[in-house]
């Protein structure tokens, strides 16, 4: 009786206060996705996965272990994040960047921060490998950053995750203090007038995605998956003749691949790779990466302000982050908070669109980069 006692105790005997902390952790994630509603499609099972990864001898990770088994299957071979980009693309409209191609230019300053931040990785001594992935944290892109974590810095794939998910979840808390700091309140109030400028034609639509794969794909054919499938799932969604499919990428697919991943980044969240200054520095400088994106684009857009008679509201800038739609909602919702009569969230919205496609942009330069400096 004793033995058999002892065998059922043995979990509480291996029990250890770093896998405490992180049992907190994910409970913690777990009340902001229930109580507060940031990405509960994710950080619940997050949450969970990191849970059941600190339970001592856990039988969920490990060999064998379910959730070691998706990491290998689904996150190393980058599947997850992958498949993750076709809903991404069916849920895509790109008609207001084709109608006011100009908002690319704010989209792409706000990439500012990849760059800003592979370079204070570089310089407090991480990797080129692990810099760059540290980088794309600045796009607040989840598949992007997984994707690019996978093929260069696997070793620290667990607080590039959460903090890439984490931070895009709390873009509604991180983005405010950033606008008001570097905009006046007159600023704030600028009125847009929306352009809509001439319908995109059907043929315009379904050209676009087409052209953006060999373009890109020539430039860095190591980015054709990423890039390949974001635009098929654009593709589907415009061509209107699979309607069937659009709708499951954007709905069951989705929704499946976000629960395995999900479950898979909480399951690398065990104490031993969590718990160390690496990972504590991915977090501070994925938070940096975030402030310079949020910048760069509002910076940019007052640039713009000096040569324009028509003058923009640089908040807009902000949304050029990838966090879609939040980012463009934030800053909507900041331009009626200081002006009931401000509506900006059609323009928001484009340059929020414009962001989600040149953080992808900027992800295959960034791997063309580390591939041609690492030979391989």
């Amino acid at each position: 009786m004793g033995e058999i006692i002892g065998g059922l105790l043995t979990g509480i005997g291996a029990l250890t206060w770093q896998q405490v902390v992180m049992w907190a952790l994910g409970l913690t994630l777990i009340y902001l996705a229930v109580s507060r509603n940031y990405e509960p499609l994710l950080l619940v099972p997050i949450g969970f996965g990191s849970i059941m990864a600190n339970i001592p001898l856990s039988g969920a990770v490990g060999e064998g272990g379910p959730l070691t088994l998706l990491l290998q299957v689904g996150v190393l071979t980058e599947l997850f994040p992958i498949l993750i980009f076709i809903g991404v693309g069916a849920m895509c409209d790109f008609g207001p960047l084709l109608k006011n191609p100009e908002v690319m230019l704010l989209g792409a300053a706000a990439q500012v921060g990849i760059f800003a931040t592979i370079v204070v990785a570089t310089v407090l001594g991480f990797p080129i490998a692990q810099a760059a992935a540290i980088g794309i944290l600045g796009t607040a892109d989840g598949p992007t950053t997984l994707y690019v974590a996978s093929l260069y810095a696997p070793e620290i794939l667990a607080p590039l995750a959460l903090a890439a998910y984490s931070y895009m979840a709390l873009t509604p808390l991180i983005m405010p203090p950033i606008i008001k700091a570097l905009t006046t309140v007159n600023e704030r109030k600028i009125r847009m007038q929306y352009h809509s400028g001439p319908e995109v034609s059907r043929t315009a639509k379904l050209l676009f995605p087409l052209c953006v794969v060999i373009v890109a794909g020539v430039i860095a054919p190591v980015a054709v998956p990423l890039v390949g499938f974001l635009m098929l799932g654009n593709f589907l969604r415009e061509s209107g003749v699979t309607e069937r499919l659009s709708q499951s990428a954007q709905n069951e697919l989705i929704n499946i691949v976000t629960l395995l991943l999900g479950l898979t980044i909480g399951g690398t969240m065990t104490a031993y790779n969590f718990l160390n200054v690496t990972s504590l520095g991915v977090m501070f400088l994925g938070l940096g990466a975030m402030v310079f994106a949020t910048a760069g684009g509002i910076i940019i857009a007052k640039f713009v302000n000096l040569f324009r008679k028509e003058k923009i509201n640089p908040m807009i800038g902000a949304a050029g982050i990838s966090a879609f739609p939040m980012a463009g909602r934030v800053v909507a919702k900041m331009a009626l908070a200081e002006d009931k009569q401000n509506y900006l969230l059609m323009q928001a919205m484009a340059v929020n669109i414009s962001g989600q496609l040149c953080s992808i942009i900027a992800g295959v330069v960034v791997i063309a980069i580390i591939k041609a400096l690492l030979g391989a």
